[in-house]
């Protein structure tokens, strides 16, 4: 049977500026290593056989009622403005319509060179490929807004980064691949009439009830805003927060140098290109009111009553702070037992953090212990536990149920970075059992999994990964 894949482009169909019609280049030796079955059904793809679906997902096929593309885009990068980015290894296939209704893109990652390459091969690796893969999916099963991966595949071709690896294509599905910096390049370029044509298309997609360019950046913050207290509540690190990784539907968005943290430290940064902390886990909620400064200063340029749209916009930016204190709050309120928090109990949860960054706490695995009896043996100071526990405790008791709150807040397992390392070393080498298995196992991550133990343990002193790679 052959692959239907039951494309409906919109994209495609905007003026030529957006884009650069661009075909996948093609791969010697194309292998499927994963194939998302569930994601699949969702898309109301109808999978083939295996051998044809390794050439589609690689680039070697181009299927039906597809149109593929690379997107322009521009974008800030650790602070300073790049005025042409673009998909440099990325082309778009198309857009399908789900059985849920609901429009999402289809791109391959590692694709080849497009206009936008910079100089670059277009390719991917197998390590962040495998990376995202896992990462992504974790992310969505843990009810976080993400990209997904639909496909890996081997291209049997080397890339050559530090050395020669092996390469690979990733199937991403998102939302869109709209983002802060495709508003940027044609604010930049003054170019109003594109703009405009930009915003229309962006609300008619994701936002139908938003009324015009500040309905629009109301609801990228509200939405962002919730993204960004999810990703505090489960310890994850994106890593590169430039503006063209910020998208406007508010999924995570490219998974390069991310990681979920394992000892609580507020200032904990992953990235190998981070030397500054720019984008550590506790600057993430700034970084993301910055971002969205960026979209507002380009959503302006097409209003004519330009004063009134900065007071307008200055404002909704102004509010997303508080927005995502909110979402915090009640993303932490629930992870110690809380159904509804109030201000008040932020000092509590506060407090605990603070014990656990000076105590080399879990952070995954403390806030699980919180719903049983092991929470104490998690500090080395375990009587600073203690101190904590005693006022918690009678906070608890206004509330029902709170272990059941916090056993539906507080994940088992994550994707541990050096589990991820461990993974992609035996992949490399040819053996992607670690691979299935992790992908199980994070496919409910809520769930006791007595069998993952191991994938629960911190890394010991030998295993820490102290920092992750861009990948390109």
């Amino acid at each position: 049977m052959s692959i239907m894949i039951p494309f409906d482009n919109t994209y495609a169909r905007l003026p030529t500026a957006f884009f650069a019609a661009q075909s996948p280049d093609p791969v010697r030796a194309p292998r499927l290593v994963a194939f998302n079955e569930d994601l699949a059904r969702l898309l109301a793809i109808a999978p083939g056989e295996t051998g044809e679906m390794a050439q589609i997902f690689a680039g070697n096929q181009v299927p039906e009622g597809a149109a593929p593309l690379a997107q322009l885009y521009a974008g800030h990068q650790f602070g300073q403005y790049n005025p042409q980015l673009g998909d440099g290894r990325a082309v778009l296939l198309g857009e399908t319509i789900g059985i849920d209704g609901q429009r999402r893109d289809i791109q391959l990652k590692g694709a080849g060179r497009t206009p936008y390459s910079r100089g670059g091969d277009g390719r991917a690796w197998l390590g962040p490929v495998l990376r995202e893969y896992v990462v992504s999916e974790a992310m969505h099963a843990l009810g976080i807004p993400t990209t997904r991966a639909l496909a890996a595949v081997e291209t049997g071709e080397p890339v050559y980064r530090e050395g020669a690896m092996p390469g690979a294509v990733l199937t991403r599905v998102a939302a869109s691949h709209l983002r802060v910096g495709t508003f940027q390049i044609f604010a930049a370029r003054g170019d109003r009439a594109n703009l405009k044509r930009l915003t229309e298309y962006a609300i008619a997609r994701h936002y139908p009830e938003a009324e015009g360019p500040m309905g629009l950046l109301a609801a990228v913050r509200d939405a962002q805003a919730r993204t960004i207290a999810r990703w505090m509540g489960v310890g994850f690190i994106h890593g590169v927060m430039n503006t063209d990784n910020s998208s406007i539907s508010g999924e995570t968005i490219d998974y390069g140098p991310c990681a979920f943290m394992d000892a609580y430290h507020p200032d904990t940064v992953f990235s190998s290109i981070d030397r500054m902390g720019r984008y550590a886990y506790s600057n993430q909620p700034d970084i993301a009111v910055w971002n969205l400064a960026q979209l507002a200063t380009s959503l302006i340029q097409q209003v004519e009553d330009r004063e009134a749209a900065v007071e307008e916009a200055t404002e909704i930016v102004h509010a997303m702070p508080g927005l995502i204190r909110a979402h915090w709050l009640a993303t932490f309120g629930a992870k110690i037992g809380l159904r509804e928090a109030q201000e008040a109990d932020a000092g509590l949860i506060s407090e605990l953090l603070q014990i656990m960054a000076d105590n080399q706490a879990d952070f995954t695995n403390t806030f699980r212990a919180l719903s049983g009896d092991a929470a104490r043996d998690q500090f080395t100071d375990p009587t600073a536990f203690d101190g904590w526990a005693s006022p918690w405790r009678s906070r608890l008791q206004a509330e029902a149920d709170p272990v059941a709150v916090m056993n539906a807040a507080n994940p088992v397992l994550i994707a541990r970075n050096h589990r991820i390392e461990q993974m992609i070393q035996a992949a490399v080498a040819g053996d992607y059992g670690m691979f299935d298995r992790i992908n199980r196992a994070l496919s409910h991550p809520y769930d006791d999994q007595p069998d993952s133990a191991d994938l629960m343990r911190p890394p010991k002193p030998d295993e820490v990964v102290p920092a992750t790679f861009c990948g390109t």
